[in-house]
């Protein structure tokens, strides 16, 4: 389907930045291009009615990091590398409360803790042991003594879950409302979003980059960034980033739930936290890696039936409980956890791969992404 000329002279005329990706992400690099150059035409092209990434199919952890995260991290990668990964994220957090406001983001700092089962009591003591260095290293960036500190008592009536570490500063928001916000922000300086458009293809022309859509529509813009983290292989194949689906369910409201705050499982393979008075509980990809690396949302048996039975057997031993409702959300992660950020032509601008930490860090890499594309 070809525009028309009504089409074209109205919506896609002189555009000088076309974002792909109406997430995180992508509304903060429009957000940021728009301050820094308030004359340019800026767009979002999206392939969802909604956003379709992991940006709005979250936990909502505003979240920098476990201590058995960080010392895993630590075996491969370099001290300055695993710190400057936190900072980012912290700074990734602040740079989102300024632009948001607690109020909108629904931002409460209750805290969060790893959490261990018997299995793990080996990697519950190599952590206990770490906490003096992890503390140190922490204080630079994050002004609180004691980050992180062994929880005396199990205070939610978890079963075989009393290993569990404190982190003081963690917190939850509502990541509906963070993205409903930022979209009226961005619509309010005048930055367009086109929703239902899927992106097949784009090529820098040099003078310009045509953007093909999966209809053999042809928009042209100036400068293109790219901002789809788990969806980004299906547009750019040679790029270093791959879908990881995780799986998320929510209960009914319980009566009495004992639970607050955000919770780390198996090295962060599973995720919960308490919305009100009900659970939301996530992860378990572990158990089919293989089958979970994929940018396909879904649903399996293996994943719900896991995920059901530890919140019975666990987290939630002594409350009766209903399931709500479950979707997946599509994570950008690679070997590296150290986002790329990056022209890959003279025109095109990718910032993605995010790790799995996009609701901390994606502020500040869609940033990043828009002044890497201004140069």
């Amino acid at each position: 389907m070809n525009l028309s000329f009504w089409e074209n002279t109205t919506f896609f005329e002189k555009v000088d930045v076309a974002i792909i990706g109406s997430g995180l992400v992508g509304l903060n690099a429009a957000l940021t291009l728009k301050k820094l150059r308030p004359n340019w035409k800026i767009i979002i092209l999206e392939k969802g009615f909604l956003p379709s990434g992991a940006s709005t199919k979250n936990a909502g952890f505003a979240c920098f990091g476990s201590p058995s995260e960080l010392l895993d991290d630590l075996e491969s990668q370099s001290e300055s590398t695993v710190f400057d990964l936190v900072e980012q994220r912290w700074e990734g957090l602040r740079r989102l409360l300024d632009t948001i406001g607690d109020i909108h983001l629904e931002f409460e700092q209750y805290g969060g803790h790893e959490i261990f089962m018997e299995k793990d009591a080996e990697t519950y003591k190599k952590c206990v042991d770490a906490l003096p260095y992890l503390n140190r290293n922490l204080k630079k960036i994050i002004p609180i003594h004691r980050n992180y500190k062994v929880a005396k008592r199990d205070k939610f009536g978890f079963n075989g879950l009393d290993r569990q570490i404190q982190i003081q500063a963690e917190g939850q928001i509502n990541t509906g409302k963070m993205m409903q916000r930022l979209i009226d922000i961005a619509t309010e300086k005048g930055i367009k979003i086109y929703n239902g458009i899927t992106i097949q293809n784009i090529e820098d022309c040099t003078t310009h980059v045509t953007i093909e859509t999966e209809n053999n529509t042809i928009i042209k813009a100036q400068k293109v960034i790219v901002a789809t983290n788990g969806f980004t292989q299906k547009l750019l194949p040679n790029l270093e980033v791959t879908p990881a689906r995780n799986q998320v369910l929510i209960t009914k409201p319980i009566e009495n739930l004992p639970l607050e705050g955000t919770f780390h499982l198996d090295k962060g393979y599973y995720y919960f936290r308490n919305v009100g008075n009900r659970v939301l509980f996530g992860g378990g990809r572990n158990l089919n890696l293989t089958g979970e690396t994929t940018a396909e949302f879904g649903i399996t048996d293996l994943i719900q039936n896991n995920l059901i039975s530890i919140l019975k057997t666990h987290i939630l031993p002594n409350h009766d409980f209903e399931i709500e409702q479950w979707w997946s959300g599509i994570l950008g992660i690679g070997d590296s956890k150290k986002p790329i950020i990056q022209n890959i032509s003279e025109n095109i601008t990718v910032a993605v791969r995010l790790g799995g930490m996009g609701v901390a860090i994606g502020s500040l890499i869609g940033e990043e992404g828009a002044k890497v594309c201004l140069g």
